[in-house]
């Protein structure tokens, strides 16, 4: 079921359902100004569908209770009540003009100190929180976990995540299911391999059976970009090598304490292990799939929902920080931005190589890589079908798997398109596209075929 489903017809469905390509009341309007110029015609009556859903969904919270009242009075008897309680269409205009004032103005917004969380923490000592009328505290955490309890049970409003979190989430997997969105990608590209010293004459990743890896959690990019890897080298990462989950700000401490033989890790972990003289760059992960994502912007679809027009402020935050962080002008202004105790607790100078991508590689070389981490916050939906494939792939989700529709709930790039062009991006016209990790091509339209191509993968039992 759709968006713009008929909230008056019993079979439509509206608990936690909409598309979640438009999460909130506010957000949904906004998307739909936007496509106003294609299909102006029908703007009014889309407008009209969103409010009458939003009223139904409060009025009867249960699709039973709504689908039982329909049968006893019918359609149209409740249509016409539901006007008469609250006339839809003076709230479809407040929605045209979007001037609704926002529910909650203090917000809590939990952070992993990570360069991927960059647009989240630099909005916070750059005003762009404030610009837009919040009063954000940005709360540092210790691990992925962390991150997703305290989302899930409301402590935090919103959050960075590791962009398979979401969709892990939205379909239970390692977790209650709960619906999740992501509206804006917060980095793309941002993470190496590093390892210790020792093994700078092991480069070759055939020769690393038996090596000892960690990765930030299980549902990451970190994870499945070193499994891909390691296959592509004839390796199972289940019973080649050892790979475990380490919260990124004890990496370091583990490649010192010997526990470990790498990482692939996020930034400034990697550049800290090299700035602490303990491990070397073996290779960025841009080198794997140019333009992959890694951390999100995140929120429970409760919140966007409940919430829109703070939804929508916070939002349009994020998007106009990580329009500033795009432009690699502003890197070391951010870097100082964000270096400090309370956010990334790194000296400026590592940050600096992180986010110029002008680095020392360990190895006794300065690298220059501008795109080494980059900030692009478009949430294809292709990028949520190659992550649920590679889910499946190691077992973390089974059976049939509808991925399009999945991608589509989950990532919302109606809503980014819109306010990437309000601060200044051009957002692309499509919301999936092909591309290529280590050289093989993904098709987001055939995912099984894709799947069905690897030989070293998960057995099902």
């Amino acid at each position: 079921m759709g968006l713009f489903d008929d909230p008056f017809q019993t079979k439509t469905r509206l608990g936690g359902c909409s598309c979640g390509r438009h999460a909130g009341q506010d957000e949904h309007e906004k998307a739909l100004q936007g496509e106003a110029a294609k299909v102006a015609d029908g703007e009014e009556a889309r407008i009209t569908r969103i409010v009458e859903r939003a009223i139904m969904r409060k009025l009867f919270p249960q699709d039973r209770s709504r689908r039982a009242f329909l049968k006893a009075v019918g359609a149209s008897t409740a249509a016409a009540a539901v006007a008469q309680l609250l006339p839809v269409e003076m709230i479809s205009d407040v929605l045209a003009q979007g001037t609704g004032p926002l529910e909650k103005t203090k917000l809590n917004i939990g952070f992993i100190p990570i360069t991927c969380a960059t647009p989240i923490i630099m909005a916070h000592p750059m005003g762009f929180y404030e610009r837009q009328g919040l009063d954000v505290n940005v709360i540092k955490t210790a691990g992925w976990a962390v991150i997703r309890d305290m989302t899930l049970n409301g402590e935090y409003d919103a959050s960075q995540m590791l962009v398979p979190m979401p969709l892990a989430i939205s379909m239970g997997a390692g977790s209650n299911s709960t619906p999740m969105v992501v509206p804006a990608i917060e980095n793309i590209n941002g993470q190496a391999i590093t390892l210790a010293m020792k093994h700078q004459q092991r480069r070759d990743p055939a020769d690393w059976k038996g090596m000892r890896f960690a990765v930030p959690f299980d549902y990451s990019m970190h994870n499945y970009l070193l499994r891909y890897y390691l296959a592509e080298a004839g390796l199972n990462p289940d019973t080649d090598v050892s790979i475990r989950v380490v919260p990124p700000p004890d990496m370091v401490a583990n490649l010192r304490a010997d526990n470990i033989d790498g990482f692939l890790a996020p930034d400034p972990v990697n550049q800290r292990a090299v700035y602490d003289g303990i491990g070397f760059i073996h290779m960025l992960s841009k080198e794997l799939w140019d333009g992959h994502p890694c951390c999100a912007f995140t929120a429970t679809r409760a919140f966007a929902t409940e919430a829109p027009n703070t939804y929508a402020a916070l939002l349009r935050a994020i998007i106009e920080a990580t329009a500033y962080a795009s432009n690699i002008d502003n890197r070391r202004e951010i870097a100082e931005a964000i270096a400090p105790t309370s956010y990334l607790n790194q000296p400026v100078t590592v940050i600096e190589q992180v986010l110029t991508g002008t680095y020392a590689d360990g190895l006794g070389s300065v690298q220059r890589d501008p795109a080494r981490i980059d900030f692009d916050p478009f949430p294809w939906e292709s990028f949520a079908i190659w992550i649920m494939t590679q889910m499946k792939r190691w077992g973390q989700i089974r059976g049939e798997v509808d991925y399009a529709s999945i991608a589509r709930e989950v990532y919302l790039a109606t809503d980014a398109k819109r306010l990437m062009a309000e601060a200044g991006m051009t957002p692309p016209e499509q919301t999936s596209k092909t591309f290529s990790v280590m050289g093989k091509r993904f098709d987001p339209a055939d995912p099984e075929g894709y799947l069905a191509s690897f030989e070293i993968k998960r057995r099902e039992t």
